[in-house]
């Protein structure tokens, strides 16, 4: 588990990704992965945004404000990660990947 430079381990409870999962699985019906980052080309200053897609790994639309908060919750779970990199959030087994690093794996 990561910790942070205070010594306390970054996500101290091992249940949180798989709740905030089903979170999101509830708010989003038929998500299958976000990808989330601090780059959106909309904006200047760094800002979060998100691409969500489903099992059949199509894009799919969110209002502003559900991208908003799926973005700042899972920021929150992992604070130590370099966000200046977009990472994916699979909802099947609640874990986060660098995006660029799946997309090696996937031979893209």
């Amino acid at each position: 588990m990561p910790v942070m430079p205070s010594g306390i381990p970054a996500c101290p409870d091992p249940d949180r990704p798989h709740r905030l999962a089903a979170q999101l699985a509830g708010m989003i019906p038929g998500v299958a992965t976000i990808r989330v980052g601090l780059s959106d080309p909309k904006e200047t200053w760094p800002h979060p945004h998100v691409i969500v897609k489903d099992e059949a790994g199509q894009t799919m639309e969110l209002s502003r404000i559900a991208a908003r908060v799926a973005a700042r919750w899972i920021l929150r779970v992992w604070p130590e990660v370099d966000w200046t990199r977009p990472h994916t959030f699979d909802l099947a087994d609640a874990t986060l990947t660098r995006s660029d690093l799946l997309a090696a794996r996937r031979g893209r």
